[in-house]
């Protein structure tokens, strides 16, 4: 395929998926070069291609549909049902626009193509080493054709798939700030001077119970005269289940050093304690639940031996559906509470430092390597003792998304046009789209209930885990995985992994958990008198989120004509495509809409030109621009905040698209069977590059603002007026105070009550110019020269090279300098085992990440926008993902002509994630399961 494609192409047929250790589409296009994905939960969700992630998703040559732009998630769409995946770098003009990197093209088979009747099908049992759970891997496919009396023939083709898993990612992380203090005498190995410090411990591990169900149906007829052929398809695909994620985090707490404390050589302190630190534990839940579809009717028809016309209409929807939920405790002793409320106490912040109400520790914090870091507290029961552990809060959102494209397209190809032999043949044709997407947020927050509930005679009312498990038996669990960081490794002790919360299966249900909530505060009134709960249900408490809402229709008109031209041993598809884009926006104000809208025109022309040096060597030339709009939820000005009402985004409506003018250069040699040895330069010129600019917003919402974890809330100068620089308080500016945390949050309450917080928002904007360039190489041979049991071993190679640069300096999000793929394999006619490496080296992951925001190669401890300050460092809130490499294996062996047992390893080696900042040490880690399989499949 990538041999006899006019374009610059790679491709995968199935027979090859089948043997790759990969369960997903994403996983398999991993190993194509230049190809590099994304992951959720060690699973691979979506694909960059040479660095870019702004990709099209194809099913048939026509788009899929998800949450956004992007198209399907890949690992909801079962790889079994396919023919062949290609991606495409270099495009031609009847391919449809809005693929910055390249598109990823899926086919499914042709009823016509079957040679008759089959049947085929699987059955795996898929492994998750951190759970410890079994799960059910299986697919099904028939297909046949006939010959009907009238001598034309009609096929069909059907596939079932089903899949369920328990699989888990558990996470360790903290906030670094940089201070300019005494640490035993040290003198900091940052550019400033400043010391960075890690803190906010925080554990986050979350169990996720995922179940796809999918299906695929294709109908199709074609005459006796075979002068063309009619299509029906039909794709559906269901992911669906919950998540059960606890989290336990330390704030506060003040900073002490001594004779053990020492630096990495970036600057990082490695020992220290923080003294009166409290921690909350939290339960939560957010899981992405959707339903895609697709239908299409179409066909081609050959009107004379020269012009066949071919067209379509089809239908692609998308339907989210994505609870998130918490259920938050907070340290508060029960003892000297209840002893505050006998003596009258109703002013919990201002009684707080006085009556020992909150339960705080001193921690001692250790960092080696890229270990886990060692967390151990003065008080080691001070996260199961249900003394210590209240209830502060439930909340939950309701988030809903849909997104619809339809689309018409009617296309012309005329073979051998007015007698020209060098014309092999000519192309046009139109494309017509409407989308719509709409986005809607319901919220139930009624935050700081250990503060502000009362009941009816204005006492406080407050319950402790030990109250909510004796009225709700099982609904308190102890969190303390035996497996907990087994890859990353965990430095000595770690009180963190170990602690009491709300059972999260019942929040994996809002409705269960919120009736917990019901039963504890009917009745219960807020500070201002009012009640807590505003019906009986759930559902009854949940309020619009007016800021949220956005709803985009898009509109595009699309012509193309292109040229495929032959002369001697000279090739090339030469062509333009014109895009017409009309764009509204719609957001709520007051409960009313309002309305704005954008619309732009783009010509893209395209070449690809391909000589052949020998008969076994290509040389390739391919120049083009394309375009890519911009993601709906970044077109929207809808000002979505945060359930805190501390950080929010917008977008913008008027966005220009990404823009890009790209050129490759590309030589191939194939030799023997399946013999390739290839080599290929890029270039993309990005154009109006889409970048953010972080502020802090005047808002009234602020209003409404928590308080509690005060140092990230931003400060205005000017009420009413936004600070484009972001300032916060720290516990530093308020050391003299007794309680240094208390004295923060009071102020900071103030500064909200006189209308001087803001909201720290990002916004999406149009920036200058980005860039990407590289090139990459492949290999792949299978050694049939070699004697005897040396002849059934291959191997399939490839390396990518990319250098990329942003206006601020920074490279572009997700491209690594460096990435390797190799695959070695032993294959007879019965049995063959494949090792599969893939290897990226570090690269940018987040620009502004909030909790490295003040973290820059300059070491400046500031976040400023200003580019004229002295104090400006535009790499403050850089987040890199470090260097990983992965194996995975797989083999199989033919019983017999119909039966074949499989069997794979995902991240045999157990390889974990690591995060580090701008200054090079590690503040953040994931890690994944590994993932084991073993089924068996046939063919009849």
């Amino acid at each position: 395929m990538k041999r006899n494609d006019s374009r610059i192409v790679d491709a995968i047929v199935a027979e090859d998926i089948g043997k790759l250790p990969d369960q997903n589409i994403a996983e398999a296009l991993q190993r194509i070069t230049g190809v590099s994905i994304s992951s959720d939960f060690g699973i691979g969700e979506s694909v960059s291609i040479r660095g870019l992630s702004e990709n099209r998703i194809e099913l048939n040559g026509r788009s899929t549909i998800g949450d956004d732009r992007d198209g399907i998630s890949l690992d909801d769409f079962p790889s079994s049902f396919l023919k062949t995946v290609e991606v495409v770098k270099s495009p031609t003009a009847d391919m449809i626009e809005g693929a910055l990197g390249g598109t990823v093209r899926m086919n499914t088979i042709r009823p016509i193509e079957l040679d008759g009747f089959t049947l085929a099908g699987s059955l795996d049992l898929e492994y998750a080493d951190k759970t410890e759970n079994w799960a059910p891997i299986g697919n099904i496919a028939v297909g046949n054709n006939w010959t009907m009396s009238d001598g034309s023939t009609f096929g069909f083709t059907a596939n079932l798939s089903y899949q369920d898993r328990e699989i888990r990612q558990d996470e360790f992380f903290n906030r670094v700030r940089l201070y300019d203090e005494p640490v035993n005498g040290l003198t900091a190995n940052t550019p400033s001077g400043r010391f960075a410090v890690r803190e906010q411990n925080t554990v986050q591990q979350y169990v996720q119970q995922r179940e796809r169900t999918a299906a695929n149906l294709t109908l199709q007829w074609a005459p006796a005269s075979n002068q063309g052929n009619v299509y029906a398809d039909f794709a559906y695909s269901d992911r669906s289940g919950s998540e059960s994620g606890s989290s336990i985090l330390d704030v506060g707490g003040s900073r002490v050093y001594n004779t053990e404390t020492t630096q990495d050589g970036n600057g990082q302190v490695d020992i220290f304690s923080l003294e009166g630190a409290f921690v909350i534990p939290k339960t939560w839940s957010d899981f992405r639940n959707t339903e895609f579809t697709s239908y299409a009717l179409g066909g081609e028809w050959d009107f004379t031996d020269q012009i066949t016309a071919s067209g379509e209409l089809s239908f692609g929807s998308s339907e989210t559906y994505r609870p998130n939920s918490e259920f938050n405790l907070r340290p508060v002793n029960k003892t000297n509470h209840q002893a505050w409320v006998a003596q009258g106490g109703t002013d919990y912040n201002a009684d707080r430092s006085a009556f020992g109400l909150r339960h705080t520790v001193d921690a001692l914090f250790i960092q080696n390597g890229n270990n886990i870091p060692s967390v151990t507290y003065s008080d080691p029961q001070a996260l199961l003792d249900p003394e210590n552990l209240a209830f502060r809060e439930f909340r939950h959102d309701d988030d809903r998304t849909t997104n619809e494209e339809t689309a018409l397209r009617f296309d012309v190809d005329y073979e051998n046009p007015f007698g020209l032999e060098i014309v092999k043949s000519v192309k046009a044709g139109v494309r017509f789209t409407q989308n719509d997407y709409e986005f809607n947020r319901k919220r139930y927050r009624e935050p700081d209930l250990y503060r502000y509930a009362f009941n009816a005679d204005g006492t406080p009312r407050v319950f402790w885990i030990d109250d909510i498990e004796a009225l709700f038996p099982g609904s308190i669990e102890t969190v303390n995985h035996a497996n907990s960081f087994d890859q990353h490794g965990v430095y000595g002790q770690n009180d963190l992994l170990q602690y009491r919360i709300l059972n999260g299966d019942v929040l994996s249900n809002p409705n269960d958990a919120f009736a917990i909530v019901q039963a504890l505060y009917n009745g219960a009134v807020d500070r201002d008198g009012n009640p807590i709960l505003d019906g009986s249900t759930l559902a009854d408490n949940l309020v619009v989120q007016e800021g949220a809402y956005r709803n985009i229709t898009e509109e595009t008109a699309a012509a193309y004509v292109s040229a495929d031209l032959e002369y001697d041993r000279w090739s090339a598809v030469v062509g333009g495509r014109f895009v017409s884009t009309d764009l509204s926006s719609t957001i709520l104000s007051n409960g009313s809409p309002v309305s704005g809208g954008n619309d732009y025109n783009d010509f893209l022309p395209s070449l690809n030109v391909s000589y052949d040096l020998t008969d076994e060597t290509k040389l390739r030339f391919a120049a083009a621009k394309v375009m890519r709009r911009p993601n709906y939820s970044e077109l929207s000005p809808a000002f979505e905040v945060d359930g805190a009402i501390i950080t929010a985004n917008r977008g913008a409506i008027e966005l220009e698209p990404f823009r890009a003018t790209q050129f490759d250069v590309s030589l191939e040699h194939y030799f023997g069977e399946g013999g390739l040895i290839s080599g290929a330069i890029f270039y993309k010129d990005v154009e109006s590059f889409l970048s953010s600019e972080t502020f802090c917003e005047a808002s009234s919402l602020t209003s409404g603002q928590q308080t509690t974890e005060w140092e990230n809330v931003c400060l205005l100068n000017t009420a009413g007026t936004n600070n484009p620089n972001l300032e916060f308080s720290t516990l530093a500016d308020f050391a003299g105070a007794a309680d240094a945390d208390a004295a923060g949050m009071a102020f900071t309450t103030a500064q909200r009550d006189a209308g001087l917080t803001g909201i720290r928002t990002s916004r999406v904007t149009n920036g200058e110019n980005g860039k990407v360039q590289g090139f990459e190489v492949g290999y792949q041979q299978q050694f049939t020269f070699l004697p005897g049991l040396w002849s059934n071993f291959g191997v399939n190679a490839n390396y990518t090279y990319a250098d990329s640069e942003q206006p601020n300096g920074n490279p572009l999000l997700n491209i690594s300098e460096n990435t390797l793929n190799a695959q070695v394999y032993w294959e007879n006619e019965k049995f063959q085992a494949r090792l599969a490496y893939n290897y990226r080296d570090d690269f940018l992951f987040t620009e502004e990440e909030t909790r490295v925001a003040n973290v820059g190669a300059l070491g400046l401890n500031s976040s400023t926008n200003d580019a004229t300050s002295a104090s400006f460092d535009p790499t403050a809130g850089n987040n890199y993902r470090d260097a990983r490499g992965q194996l995975d294996a797989s083999a199989s062996y033919e019983i017999n002509d119909r039966f074949t047992l499989v069997g794979s390893m995902t991240n045999v080696l157990g390889e974990p994630i690591t995060f580090s900042t701008e200054l090079g040490s590690p503040w953040r880690y994931f890690e994944a399961d590994r993932r084991f399989s073993i089924g068996i499949r046939g063919t009849f």
